[in-house]
């Protein structure tokens, strides 16, 4: 697609001095000389900002009086990483920026690492987010990204003395947030509570409580497209935030109770839901920031009408739920057009089904939300008597359709019995106009099992749009060197515009020169970590190594268990002498990942893996050949780092269980080969690279399927253990205390799991994941045939850009495109 909007003239770099030692000056009362790295970092995400503003203006303008429908895209994480690289590169200030800074004495990299990670989201589904509106921005398409600005974002994380993970606050938003700008004079009111009553013949609700949510604007800029879109970021802040009169009587905490119920709304990402309270302040996040993001909505397509024709509402934006955090909006929505504007129902309801569409991220049921309809009658008991009429009409409508009882039964939105509850999902797929998967296979799993109901009585809604990356941070920013190799292999930089074009490296593979100099910017990639990881964790690592990387969310069917029992097995055959340390692959493991606070299986698996770590790595029967490294607080920096510098990466999850994965896609592009499964984007991964470039094992959805029938998970574990030999070594060495300093029960519920129940099958696919490992080793000896590849796997996936991923969704979704241009 093309760009649209022609860029400002680009300052110069003096210019840019001026303007960065303005904002010192008149900003933040900083002299240059007295500066240091974050008051320049500041000063120049302002000047930044700054030269945005005129091309945002422009492009809100545009989207508000021009013809194309805009997109809101309504997420509960957006994992943006730091914006000032990515904004200099895409407003086309980088050089002038470097330039800049060191003429002020510093160096790009001082001022870069100063800013603080914003930790606004939990893994792909936020970073999907964040590349989706920077795609967005690049095509020039209009576009709100809706969310919460999370003060103390999803949580720090840090590991105890006996490897246990610990949670602790990120205060991202300690210093100045230099790329925030709260607009207070446009904060919307949302309702909690209360009750619904009838007044002449209508139904109104009586909320008990309320909460001002405010913006706070983030600008998007599009690499070289002039436009810059927006992401607003909503705050909690209490109407009644200071009771003077009982603080005068000393009850102090009193006093400020309203501000801090309205404030922990805003205040962590996925607060802890075990209990009922938080299952409540969960609920409310939701809520809270859809009901604002739709009342901004309207506010900023129908300026100034008291009275507007909101039939039209569906031609100005499109929302898109990104998973099933946001699907309140629906009932929202209804609730709006008939209370609040007067519309009938039927008039309501057609408006709200063009307006919204769903996409789906998982497979496991347990993940698909459901509320109970007490809870939601508690909260906002409106929407309950709209959801119930919405179920209503929904059955209504399957029984003309003439489905069958038992299938009505299965489909409900709001279910009957003594614990009514809404299923979110359903709600969105009858609600919205489309529903899509994130990869092919994940797609074709929704419509033959996990929403093969609706499915069956509505194919027409449901559609593929597999995920992707945005290769101006993952490869431009993140692989300088590889991105300036790519261009000169390609002879020009119009891949970061269309990925696609990668695939002229093609006939690269094959000569000689160029592979030499890929295999070479890997190895200079690998230096580059080694010196980050001992700088920011302490870390002493060899770089001629094998890197071995396993970086994403800590849950049990992606199956870091797998890995980390490999591990272990290699550690016991070199202990026992049964192979040969000089015969293997000399092979550092890297692993990364976050465990949800009240999971505690996967908290164990994170306290495992550290105490293998402290054990092999302090072993000197495998100095130099085994190591493994946890680093803590997985999150954007660390990945921009360790990608580049990854050789093999893992892609291990159960067959079926993955939905589609963006870090496949990220390590494919910067020359990592994957192991992996036949699951998520794995499947399309494998299809565009060449199976010979893409080393497979595990069962396939169609096996693990009679594994379950065949009562798997109740005890048919415990063949795989008593089977192989390999794998019953690991497990006892995990139960006899071999990583635990002794004890027998610091993951006796671990061991228990893995031979009584093992749901993801870690046992079942142990075996075919070690009998690959002699093959990944084999390749990895031949350096020329391992980087070949390496650049065929780069070179075929381009499809993976997330611009192609808008680009279908405009087409197959939301039916819009970009800007009229201005030039």
């Amino acid at each position: 697609m093309a760009t649209n909007y022609a860029p400002a003239s680009p300052i110069t770099s003096d210019e840019l001095v001026s303007e960065i030692k303005e904002q010192l000056k008149y900003s933040q009362g900083v002299t240059v000389e007295r500066a240091t790295a974050a008051d320049i970092y500041v000063a120049s995400a302002k000047a930044v900002r700054r030269h945005l503003m005129d091309a945002w203006m422009t492009t809100q303008k545009d989207m508000v009086e021009g013809s194309t429908k805009a997109v809101g895209y309504l997420s509960a994480e957006f994992l943006m990483g730091k914006q000032l690289s990515n904004a200099l590169l895409n407003a086309g200030l980088t050089e002038q920026f470097n330039k800049a800074v060191a003429e002020l004495g510093f160096t790009p990299e001082q001022v870069i690492d100063a800013e603080y990670e914003p930790g606004l989201g939990n893994g792909g589904l936020g970073r999907l987010a964040a590349c989706y509106i920077d795609s967005m921005a690049s095509l020039g398409v209009p576009a709100f990204g809706y969310g919460i600005q999370y003060r103390y974002g999803i949580f720090k994380q840090k590991f105890d003395e006996n490897g246990k993970q610990i949670e602790t606050p990120d205060y991202w938003l300690s210093n100045e947030d230099a790329w925030g700008h709260t607009d207070y004079e446009r904060s919307q009111r949302v309702n909690f509570g209360g009750q619904v009553v009838e007044k002449d013949g209508k139904r109104v609700w009586e909320p008990e409580w309320a909460v001002r949510a405010v913006p706070v604007d983030y600008m998007v800029p599009g690499y070289e497209s002039g436009r810059v879109n927006t992401l607003r970021l909503w705050s909690a802040k209490s109407y009644d935030e200071f009771d003077l009169l009982t603080f005068n009587k000393s009850q102090y905490l009193d006093a400020v109770r309203p501000q801090v119920k309205a404030e922990n709304i805003s205040k962590i990402l996925y607060p802890e839901d075990s209990t009922q309270e938080g299952k409540e302040l969960r609920l409310e996040q939701q809520y809270f920031f859809v009901s604002a993001s739709i009342h901004d909505a309207i506010r900023v397509f129908y300026p100034g009408e008291e009275n507007p024709d909101l039939t039209t509402f569906p031609q100005k934006i499109t929302f898109q739920l990104n998973d099933t955090h946001p699907v309140i909006g629906i009932p929202e929505l209804m609730r709006v057009l008939i209370d609040e504007y007067g519309y009938d129902w039927d008039t309501a309801w057609g408006i709200t089904t063009k307006t919204f569409n769903y996409t789906c991220h998982t497979l496991l049921p347990e993940a698909l939300e459901v509320w109970s309809a007490s809870l939601i009658g508690k909260l906002l008991p409106r929407h309950l008597e709209i959801i119930e009429k919405i179920n209503e009409q929904f059955v209504a409508d399957l029984k003309a359709a003439g489905v069958a009882e038992d299938q009505i039964g299965r489909m409900l939105i709001y279910t009957g019995g003594n614990d009514p509850v809404v299923r979110m999902a359903y709600l969105a797929t009858y609600g919205g106009s489309y529903v899509n998967g994130v990869a092919e296979l994940h797609s074709q799993l929704l419509k033959d099992v996990t929403l093969k109901d609706f499915s069956d009585v509505y194919p027409a809604k449901f559609t593929n749009v597999t995920n992707g990356v945005t290769p101006r941070r993952f490869i431009r920013l993140a692989n300088p060197r590889m991105s300036a190799l790519i261009t000169e292999g390609l002879g020009s930089d119009k891949w970061l515009q269309d990925l696609s074009e990668l695939k002229g490296l093609v006939p690269l593979a094959d000569d000689a020169e160029f592979v030499k100099k890929f295999a070479e910017v890997k190895q200079a990639n690998k230096r580059d970590f080694v010196t980050f990881a001992k700088n920011a964790y302490g870390f002493d690592i060899d770089p001629n190594t094998m890197f071995n990387t396993m970086v994403k969310r800590l849950h049990e069917y992606k199956r870091q268990a797998l890995k980390i029992l490999a591990v272990i097995s290699l550690y016991a055959d070199i202990k026992s002498g049964k192979v040969d340390p000089d015969t293997l692959v000399p092979r550092t493991v890297f692993f990364g990942a976050k465990a949800a606070p009240g999971y505690a299986m996967a908290k164990e698996t994170i306290q495992l893996i550290n105490n293998v770590a402290r054990v092999v790595n302090n072993d000197p029967a495998t100095k130099g050949k085994l190591n493994i490294y946890f680093p803590w607080n997985y999150n954007i920096e660390l990945a921009e780092n360790l990608i580049p510098a990854t050789e093999l990466d893992e892609q291990i999850s159960q067959a079926g269980k993955e939905a589609s994965g963006t870090g496949n896609m990220k390590f494919a592009l910067n020359g990592a080969l994957t192991v992996g499964t036949l699951d998520g984007a794995n499947v399309e991964i494998r299809q565009l690279v060449g199976a010979e470039n893409f080393f497979l094992f595990g069962m396939t959805v169609e096996e693990v399927d009679k594994l379950y029938a065949e009562g798997y998970d109740h005890g048919g574990s415990a063949k795989y253990y008593e089977s192989d030999p390999r794998l019953k070594q690991a497990i006892d060495m995990v139960a006899d205390g071999t990583f635990s300093n002794g004890d027998k029960s610091t993951f006796q519920a671990l061991v228990n799991d893995w031979l009584t129940h093992d749901y993801f099958m870690t046992l079942a696919d142990f075996g075919a994941y070690m009998d690959i490992q002699a093959e990944i080793e084999d390749t990895y000896r031949d350096t020329a045939k391992w980087t070949r590849m390496a650049i065929l796997n780069v070179a075929n996936s381009g499809h993976f850009s997330s611009d192609r991923s808008i680009e279908d969704y405009l087409e197959r979704i939301w039916h819009t495109g970009a800007l009229k241009s201005l030039r």
